[in-house]
């Protein structure tokens, strides 16, 4: 029975590529990896011809109380070595197992198995200790150099695991103990190979971080690991696949095990160093292709991209470019031109020395933009399908990349594209995000859309509102009506649910708009809420939407703010009177938008008082004086008097200063 260990780098190109060449080597007749037991029964779908990476394994706490918190993604590019390992067992009906300690005890009780010692550095940058020792300054340069663009993989895994062995047997000798977690998972691991070589497999490969594959070289007892994963906790979890993006692989982004370049990786993988030789037609095989024009093939991309954003990129210097990284390379005792020295030739004689245009090449192609898909047969929540079928059937296809969407509300296609995204926002999926449209038009909507891979979190918490997502948004939305208590809050909301077209939330909303506003003392309060009510009342009729309860609202809050407005003026400091000014101005806008001339009168009335009265704010007096000469009811030389009284040698000097900012 052989048990062969292959600890590689997550999302490692020369990983993915040595650890292939490996199992080619060693025809295992079952393959461990380090992930998600809870992902098994899933697991076959890596194979099927509709899953195109990066993608991610989801792993999540179903229910009521599940949250971001509660969820777990492990990301797979096509250059992930455990991804290629997955397809190399897949295509030859290998057994393909997840073996590592199984979420359903990690989220069960996740402050009892994270770790509670202090790292030491060594145990923070292990990698660090190495590349010191080799004469280079980061960890990860050397772990690059030396292994992911290593071009012979013979005993490339027995030097790793000597490596980490040493590095370990330093922590050992310094006496710092291991991580709780990581004994765990370690643990459980030795458990999946134990049960592996009990169900009669006699070679088994397990391919795990290069970090572990020490512990998993030396077997303790069976009993010893028994005793360490005693007394764990489980919780019910669900796993699916879900499409993921390279800028969320990214290192930069926030995914701990991410690269800083996925999509220069991906070059890399497809561009040659990604060869099998064996002819079986499973990605990263190009036999066309030598590693030696990586860099030819590199460059031609960038001076691709250039001129597509109208930049100047000639033949010449993408020929000057690929000779300056060679010679960089060749400087620096490598033999081929790795990133680095294709960016430093890229800037120099390409972009002239600038900035902008590497920010533009880091964005596009040395991260990439992406998008996987998963087949159809993944498993879904209910809302998770209705809003794929929304998407399909109005046309709006998920995307990593930013895009304008213009929307005619006369058009039905494009009422019901406002409702799906509107619905999507009040449901925390913001998939698309409302723009200033220009023009005085009422029938038009801009949406600026971008599809994030977190979203299918966001669709998972929101499942338990309903099947559907006008039942979900619906029913959410009416939870949060009971939990508001501040009239802008309720109105703002009410504004949001006639967007999304949601006719079952509409009387709960105005109901308890009803009872807010009066019980509702705070004038401010009240004033702020009328502008979105207001646009409901002018806008309404784009969207076909009965407003004859709003309006009724709409009257009492205008006849309670003409009349409580003016107390609330009194001797207020200037952080009060700056914020009451903004409401006032508000106010004044949402009315012109009613056009209702018994509204604008007692308006007009209660700008009179504050213009008239001593003692209310100068900012709020100026304020006041400046409405009414926009509304005609001062004429110019009227308020031009009234300024000058303002500013007269009687006034204090702030209070006039504060007079005349308002105005």
């Amino acid at each position: 029975m052989t048990v062969s260990i292959f600890g590689i780098r997550h999302h490692g190109v020369g990983s993915a590529r040595s650890l292939v060449r490996s199992l080619q080597q060693f025809q295992p007749d079952i393959i461990l990896i380090e992930g998600p037991p809870d992902a098994n029964d899933i697991l076959p779908l890596a194979a099927h011809p509709e899953m195109k990476p990066p993608i991610a394994l989801l792993v999540y706490v179903p229910g009521d109380s599940a949250s971001l918190v509660d969820a777990v993604y492990y990301p797979f590019a096509e250059f992930s070595p455990e991804w290629q390992a997955m397809r190399y067992g897949l295509a030859r009906q290998i057994p393909v197992r997840f073996a590592d300690l199984p979420q359903a005890y990690r989220l069960c009780r996740e402050e009892e198995l994270e770790g509670t010692v202090t790292p030491s550095p060594l145990r923070r940058d292990p990698l660090g200790e190495l590349a010191a020792a080799a004469g280079y300054s980061d960890g990860e340069r050397w772990w690059e150099h030396m292994v992911e663009q290593r071009r012979e993989s013979a005993d490339l895994f027995a030097a790793i695991l000597e490596a980490m062995a040493a590095l370990r047997q330093a922590l050992a000798e310094e006496g710092e103990e291991i991580d709780p977690l990581d004994a765990r998972r370690e643990a459980y691991l030795r458990q999946s190979i134990r049960q592996a070589q009990k169900e009669g497999f006699d070679r088994i490969a397990v391919v795990c971080g290069a970090w572990h594959a020490p512990a998993l070289s030396q077997m303790p007892s069976a009993s010893q690991d028994k005793a360490i994963l005693a007394g764990l906790s489980k919780v019910r979890v669900k796993a699916t696949w879900i499409p993921w993006t390279y800028g969320r692989l990214a290192a930069g982004s926030g995914y701990g095990a991410g690269v800083a370049s996925p999509g220069w990786y991906r070059h890399l993988w497809e561009g040659g160093m990604g060869r099998w030789g064996d002819g079986d037609g499973i990605e990263g095989k190009n036999p066309l292709i030598h590693e030696a024009d990586i860099a030819i093939r590199w460059m031609s991309r960038v001076a691709q991209l250039l001129r597509e954003e109208g930049w100047d990129a000639s033949s010449a210097q993408v020929i000057e470019a690929v000779r300056l990284a060679e010679a960089l390379a060749a400087l620096r005792d490598r033999s081929l031109p790795g990133l680095e020295e294709l960016n430093e030739a890229t800037q120099t004689v390409m972009c002239f020395g600038s900035d902008v245009p590497m920010r533009l090449i880091r964005d596009q192609l040395i991260v990439g933009d992406r998008l996987g898909s998963v087949p159809a047969s993944t498993p879904k929540v209910p809302l998770d399908e209705d809003i794929q079928r929304w998407q399909k059937r109005l046309r709006l296809k998920p995307e990593p990349t930013e895009r304008l969407v213009m929307l005619d509300l006369r058009k039905e296609k494009d009422k019901d594209r406002s409702h799906f995204l509107h619905r999507l926002s009040l449901l925390g999926i913001p998939w698309g995000k409302r723009q200033p449209v220009r023009g005085l038009g009422t029938f038009k909507e801009t949406w600026q859309l971008r599809w994030k891979p977190e979203f299918a979190v966001a669709i998972l918490e929101a499942a338990p509102w309903g099947n559907t997502l006008l039942a979900a948004a619906t029913a959410y939305t009416r939870h949060r009506v009971e939990a508001a208590s501040a009239l802008p809050d309720l109105t703002a909301l009410l504004d949001r649910s006639l967007l999304a077209e949601l006719p079952d939330a509409i009387a709960p909303l105005m109901d308890r708009i009803d009872e807010i506003a009066a019980l509702t003392s705070d004038v401010a309060h009240l004033m702020a809420a009328l502008p979105p009510l207001a646009n409901i009342l002018r806008y309404g009729n784009v969207r076909q939407t009965d407003t004859t309860s709003v309006r009724h609202v709409v009257d009492g809050l205008v006849v309670r703010s003409c009349i409580g407005f003016p107390q609330v003026c009194y001797f207020v400091n200037e952080e009060v009177a700056a914020d009451l000014l903004g409401k006032m101005v508000a106010f004044d806008r949402a009315l012109s938008l009613l056009q209702n001339p018994q509204h604008g009168e007692s308006w007009q009335e209660t700008l009179h008082k504050l213009v008239e009265t001593p003692g209310i704010n100068g900012l709020l007096a100026g304020g006041s004086c400046r409405l009414l000469l926009d509304r005609q009811c001062f004429d110019p030389p009227e308020a031009s008097r009234r300024m000058g009284l303002a500013l007269s040698l009687a006034s204090e000097p702030l209070e006039a200063a504060a007079w005349v900012e308002g105005f």
